[in-house]
């Protein structure tokens, strides 16, 4: 199926934009370049069905005789909150944008791209079957083998190559430039993240009464305060890579054997650390959601060991794969290799390196527990915690999560490796907390 024409105008809507349904929207997709081809049989065949449970967006699964799609529409408003809090269409255009870059480095790991319809505000992408979201399977208790291994292929390939150290700084000026106005979805990021769980804040919602003390807390605690506005004076200021910008285990498909990474709409160049701090929050949140899980005492402790090795094993892969990137296709204007050339420059190089990655890892650290916070304290939660059905167990699985959230925040410079940041994580879950 042909992809629209990349083009600099990324308003989307118009006087035809309407919302889709499972009724009008087979009509819609008849006159979509080749999904009639892709589908097979006529639209009155097709079988129509909205999946979408996020916050933001529509989401249909297509069925025919010949095959299935997706379909993905930006509504006007949140979708959580309702009307009252309006959103401009052109996310889709910046999800669009951002796939097609995904898929220049790492195709195997997105959905393929079928169409992108402007007026609609609507994606038409692969559907992806038997994957499942991972956040489903981490809950049901399943392993993965691979992920570990395609989210750091996916966070490396991607951040080396939108970097100063992959990509010659006109083309990151220009992709800079084209991601520079999803200016909404970066408010929501800045407020929801960095902002609203450390003040009074209508949409906050927490396991109340049993965190109403932990909430007072973080909004009187002043170092954690300044910790976390310096994690986002980063967010705001350090454009080192185009992000996914909301890389959570909702965000990622999954079977045994494959990875896809999908809904990439909060895309922007900004601190890379920010991507992958992400990923292992979701991590250490389903790490602490597993204590108020039923389940066999011994099977849930080999599971809450199999997530933190997993944890593990996405930063050490990351860390190797984004190493071998930098010494073999440094193609930036960043480093300039011809200053390096000989044994001292060559070995002052190399210790850059492993000096930027102990930089990257204090960020991804600092971010990981932003995101853990802000899970608890602010809006849109995770149903890790959230499928806890007796809140006193949900609470002790909260209490801990925010207890290492505020320490990878208040103290990450102190975290020199996985190692001590698995160690507090597994010290908080043998704790007895009030």
């Amino acid at each position: 199926m042909a992809m629209a024409s990349t083009t600099s105008n990324r308003h989307t809507g118009g006087p035809g934009y309407t919302p889709l349904t499972p009724a009008t929207l087979p009509a819609w997709l008849a006159k979509t370049a080749g999904a009639a081809a892709r589908l097979g049989g006529e639209p009155r065949d097709w079988r129509v069905r909205e999946v979408g449970d996020g916050n933001l967006n529509l989401v249909f699964i297509v069925e025919g005789p010949g095959g299935g799609l997706v379909v993905k529409q930006a509504l006007p408003y949140v979708r959580l909150v309702g009307e009252s809090w309006p959103l401009p269409l052109d996310r889709s255009w910046y999800e669009y944008r951002a796939l097609v870059t995904h898929g220049r480095f790492v195709p195997e790991l997105v959905p393929a791209l079928y169409h992108f319809d402007a007026e609609q505000a609507a994606v038409v992408m692969e559907w992806l079957s038997p994957h499942i979201i991972l956040r489903k399977g981490l809950i049901q208790g399943r392993r993965y083998p691979m992920v570990a291994e395609h989210l750091a292929a996916f966070m490396a390939r991607n951040l080396f190559f939108t970097s100063d150290l992959g990509m010659k700084a006109a083309e990151k000026r220009a992709l800079q430039g084209e991601f520079s106005h999803n200016i909404e979805l970066c408010r929501i990021t800045e407020e929801l993240i960095f902002t609203d769980p450390y003040r009074i804040a209508e949409l906050n919602r927490w396991t109340s009464p049993q965190l109403d003390d932990v909430a007072t807390a973080f909004r009187a605690d002043a170092p954690l305060k300044v910790a976390i506005q310096e994690l986002k004076w980063g967010f705001l200021s350090r454009g080192q890579a185009l992000l996914h910008g909301d890389l959570h285990t909702g965000s990622v498909m999954v079977t045994e054997a494959d990875t896809r990474v999908i809904d990439p709409e909060f895309a922007f160049v900004g601190p890379m650390g920010f991507d992958v701090g992400a990923v292992l929050a979701n991590f250490f949140l389903a790490y602490f959601a597993k204590a108020g899980h039923p389940g066999d005492e011994d099977e849930r402790a080999a599971y809450e060991a199999w997530l933190l090795q997993t944890a593990d094993a996405v930063w050490t892969s990351f860390e190797r794969r984004f190493l071998a990137l930098w010494r073999a296709h440094a193609q930036g204007d960043a480093f300039t290799g011809e200053l390096f050339l000989d044994a001292a420059g060559s070995a002052a190089l190399e210790a850059k390196r492993q000096a930027t990655m102990r930089e990257l890892f204090t960020d991804s650290v600092g971010y990981a527990g932003a995101k853990m916070v802000r899970r608890i304290l602010g809006l849109a939660h995770v149903e890790d915690l959230e499928c806890i059905a007796d809140p006193d167990v949900r609470a002790v699985s909260e209490r801990r999560a925010l207890a290492m959230g505020r320490s990878l925040i208040v103290e990450r410079q102190r975290f020199d490796g996985m190692a001590p940041v698995l160690d507090l994580a597994r010290n908080l879950r043998q704790q007895v907390l009030p």
